[in-house]
């Protein structure tokens, strides 16, 4: 008993101290960084208020923008630009919780990090932040 008890002060204090990442902690990226800022209204837009799908937006962004419902209080946003082929002729193309580059088929996650799953991409998709304006608006920027 005691054994599990300081076990699990350790691990609990490990991860006080361990800094985790978060919504609020982007990702650098080889993207060029073009500043932008647009405003959804969930209302008109209202796909993205369902858990697990997503919008491109072509504005915003060096390629356009990919925004994701993760929950409806919480969101992502990439560009739509692929890291491995870094040109807007090769965009990635957003299919609910995936998202798929159109010239070297690397295969991104898009729930927490845009990530790489397949293919000859390593770096994640350049993330933007995304805060809620009020209970039907989001603001997507960077």
């Amino acid at each position: 008993m005691k054994l599990s008890v300081r076990l699990f002060g350790f691990l609990f204090f490990l991860m006080i101290l361990y800094p985790m990442p978060s919504c609020n902690d982007l990702q650098e990226s080889d993207v060029p960084d073009i500043p932008f800022s647009f405003l959804i209204n969930l209302i008109l837009d209202n796909e993205l208020t369902i858990p697990g799908n997503s919008k491109y937006y072509a504005y915003g962004g060096y390629g356009g923008v990919i925004v994701y419902c993760e929950t409806p209080e919480s969101y992502y946003a990439y560009d739509a630009t692929c890291t491995y082929e870094i040109s807007k002729n090769c965009r990635v193309v957003n299919n609910s919780i995936e998202g798929e580059c159109s010239c070297c088929k690397s295969k991104y996650i898009l729930l927490g990090g845009g990530y790489p799953a397949k293919g000859p991409a390593v770096a994640p998709l350049r993330q933007y932040q995304v805060t809620m304006v009020n209970s039907f608006t989001l603001r997507v920027y960077n």
